[in-house]
């Protein structure tokens, strides 16, 4: 993470924090679909999701969820992921969290429990597929872990997930400021010890996680990487396939490339496959 981007990162989540953060949390009863209408222009959801109406068919049988990173909101983060998405056919759903996705970790999964249910409730599916970065890659394996998720999760897939946490050295200055989350995806966090103690991938969901040498916010990038069996967790290091794939971090839902690897895991059993070869930048 740049100082630069860093601050800037900060000012914006410490602008929506003056405004109230009005809409970003989950809705109150998981058993009834939220307004249509945004409450607040923080509050907009990127194109493609968020129709309430939408039904999930025979060859996309899970509604897709979409979580946010930290700092981020939703209409900027799945900017491009989303329309796609909607485009191949999914149902997708969005939602703005902890303040920016700033709360702590198990407060954040507690409202992404709330979101899913009623994700649930509205598209009459038993099972979601989730699609997170950064944060929103590592946090709902919290979920998945400790608050009923496993039964609940199809796929996760996570983009530059910080599943081990990062050693940048921002992490807890910004921490200590207005972001609980931040000291909570430190290296050797009290919450990363928990998350990650016994096994990492619980059964339940498929596990696909797609990162970038390039990563500058979750370093090393290796920390985003799980253990698991095979036949349930594929690890995708963009550069292995695409060599030239310039992706940092904080673009990288932004990638066709990922969202081409995206796209594999959900559209089949499984995580997403070891041996796909996308379509490269340039190529």
């Amino acid at each position: 993470m740049h100082l630069r981007t860093a601050v800037r990162s900060l000012l914006t989540a410490a602008a929506a924090l003056a405004l109230g953060c009005a809409g970003l949390t989950a809705p109150a009863h998981a058993s009834s679909a939220p307004a249509s209408a945004p409450t607040s222009i923080l509050d907009v959801p990127p194109r493609g999701a968020n129709d309430w109406s939408c039904k999930p068919d025979a060859a996309h049988p899970q509604p897709v969820v979409l979580v946010n990173g930290t700092f981020k909101l939703m209409a900027e983060n799945w900017a491009s992921l989303s329309p796609r998405l909607k485009r191949a056919g999914y149902c997708v759903f969005a939602f703005n969290y902890g303040k920016m996705a700033t709360a702590s970790v198990p407060r954040s999964a507690a409202e992404l429990k709330d979101f899913v249910e009623a994700v649930r409730a509205a598209t009459g599916a038993a099972k979601v597929d989730l699609v997170g970065h950064s944060q929103g890659g590592m946090m709902p394996r919290y979920y998945v872990k400790f608050l009923g998720g496993a039964d609940k999760v199809d796929d996760l897939v996570g983009i530059v997930p910080s599943n081990h946490g990062t050693s940048n050295p921002l992490a807890k200055p910004l921490g200590d400021i207005a972001c609980p989350a931040c000291l909570d995806q430190m290296t050797g966090s009290e919450l990363l010890a928990k998350l990650n103690e016994g096994t990492e991938t619980p059964a339940g969901p498929d596990y696909t996680v797609v990162t970038t040498r390039y990563d500058e916010v979750v370093i090393p990038y290796t920390s985003a990487l799980l253990n698991g069996p095979e036949e349930h967790v594929t690890n995708v290091v963009l550069q292995d396939r695409c060599p030239l794939d310039p992706f940092l971090h904080d673009q990288a839902t932004k990638d066709p490339v990922v969202a081409q690897w995206v796209l594999n895991a959900l559209d089949r059993e499984g995580p997403a496959d070891a041996a796909f070869g996308p379509r490269c930048i340039g190529g």
